[in-house]
């Protein structure tokens, strides 16, 4: 095995590249995968379901392939994928207490990651339904940030995002409904990919939670990010949004300059109700990158983008959208009580108020859009406050999560009810603990941020750092 799998940095992109090369078999890379995930992981519990013997038939498929000759841009990669995505022969609690149906297909985007190569080893951890940036729950306990386990890794993909950072699997799948690959990326060191609506199938759902939310990938590397978001692109003909092709592969766009840009410096908190307040610890590191990108020769001024009263097409879509999952667990008593309550709220604002925040969409996206007149990209924090302790939402009412909530992760919601592009960037530790800035961009502009962010990497090298809790697999 080559001294870059050995010491335990290799990515994504490296672990392909050394499969095709034959100096390693899939049998071993999944295998100290699934070792790391019964050791140091279980530490972290960012796992629902660990595939041990599935994972290994498919290594087996994978080394059978390579030597055929046959390549493909993942093949014999062992990945990981959130609790909200069907995987055949495996159930979809999406962080649910209760005895749910063995899914008997595959989700359009695990299908088009198989037909990458790429080797499913498990499935992470997710609270319910993906409502809060907290991953926990009596579904399957704590699941804990590898900087300090004493601390949540965010949410709602906090499972895929706590296994990546601590090296048990190179890049995982997350979803993301107002943040939820951003906020745990930021939150544990990664980048972390929103990408256009529709861009990633979100099949066998035509739409997930009326069109807020997306599958992306989290990863150590912006170039692991983008591999991972072209080997899952793509739709299923009966999807409701399938934006254009991109002009070129994203892995392409990362690795190209993205030439001298205009970026607004934003902190303004978008108005979400309850109030939060930027701690200053963040926005110091998110102005620091805003200076480093200047040094770059980027022209940065401060803008604010005009988010008004987004919050009120953001609230009847997610509420509906819990209230529809709510109607496919098996015994909808045993949720939690906020998620009750939240259902509730959705069957109140399904019906014309659903309709009316849909139709609010083109608004927004020209008060959103305005911002993008003068710039080409905003910088924003990713969150307003650095990873909140283990149960900081425990025992609270849902008005009091929500403001717990919304006081830490103010940022990201915005970009999902317009259905726009973002990358969370880390953007440095904050009493030891990572934080993240977001690029955000107008519609279709993945590849714009992906290569302006691989630009920051190449100065900032977080990709380097590493948690004290880490497997180097």
């Amino acid at each position: 095995m080559s001294e870059l799998l050995e010491g335990g940095t290799a990515g994504l992109a490296d672990r392909a590249a050394a499969l095709a090369a034959g100096d390693v078999t899939s049998r071993e890379l999944v295998q100290r995968s699934l070792d790391a995930i019964d050791g140091v992981g279980a530490q972290l519990g960012a796992f629902r379901r660990v595939r041990h013997e599935a994972a290994l038939a498919e290594a087996d498929a994978a080394d059978a392939a390579l030597a055929r000759g046959e390549r493909a841009p993942l093949l014999g990669v062992p990945i990981a994928v959130k609790d909200d995505t069907d995987v055949a022969g495996e159930t979809t609690p999406f962080g649910c207490v209760g005895d749910f149906p063995v899914v008997e297909q595959d989700a359009e985007v695990v299908r088009r990651l198989r037909v990458a190569g790429a080797v499913i080893v498990g499935k992470t951890t997710t609270p319910e339904f993906g409502q809060w940036p907290f991953t926990e729950g009596p579904g399957f306990g704590v699941t804990r940030n590898p900087w300090n386990t004493d601390h949540t890794p965010g949410g709602s993909s906090g499972g895929s995002a706590a296994a990546v950072a601590a090296g048990l699997v190179p890049a995982a799948l997350g979803s993301d409904g107002a943040g939820s690959v951003r906020i745990p990326a930021a939150w544990t060191g990664l980048v972390g990919v929103k990408p256009q609506r529709g861009r990633v199938s979100t099949w066998p759902d035509a739409e997930a939670f009326n069109g807020l939310t997306c599958n992306g990938p989290l990863a150590r590397t912006v170039q692991d990010a983008a591999l991972l978001l072209d080997a899952a692109t793509g739709n299923h003909p009966r999807e409701r949004h399938r934006p254009p092709a991109p002009a070129e592969s994203f892995a392409a766009a990362a690795a190209r300059e993205p030439g001298r840009l205009r970026i607004a410096l934003s902190t303004a908190v978008p108005f979400s109700g309850p109030p939060a307040r930027l701690d200053p610890r963040v926005r110091e590191q998110v102005e620091r990158l805003g200076a480093v990108l200047e040094g770059l020769g980027h022209e940065v001024t401060p803008a604010d983008p005009r988010y008004g009263l987004v919050g009120l097409s953001f609230v009847p879509r997610s509420t509906a959208g819990v209230r529809e999952w709510a109607g496919r667990v098996p015994d909808p008593a045993r949720l939690d009580h906020r998620t009750r309550e939240n259902a509730r709220t959705g069957a109140l604002l399904g019906g014309p108020l659903l309709w009316l925040a849909r139709r609010a969409e083109a608004l927004l996206r020209l008060q959103l859009g305005a911002v993008f007149r003068a710039h080409d990209v905003v910088l924003a924090p990713t969150t307003a406050q650095p990873p909140p302790a283990i149960g900081a939402i425990d025992g609270l009412s849902n008005w009091q999560t929500d403001k717990r909530m919304i006081a830490a992760c103010p940022y990201s919601w915005p970009w999902n009810v317009v259905g726009w592009p973002g990358v969370n960037v880390p953007a440095g530790l904050v009493d030891g603990l990572p934080i993240g800035a977001t690029l955000l961009g107008p519609a279709c502009s993945e590849g714009r941020l992906l290569g302006l962010a691989a630009q920051l990497q190449e100065v900032e090298r977080w990709h380097e750092r590493r948690p004290p809790v880490f497997a180097a697999v």
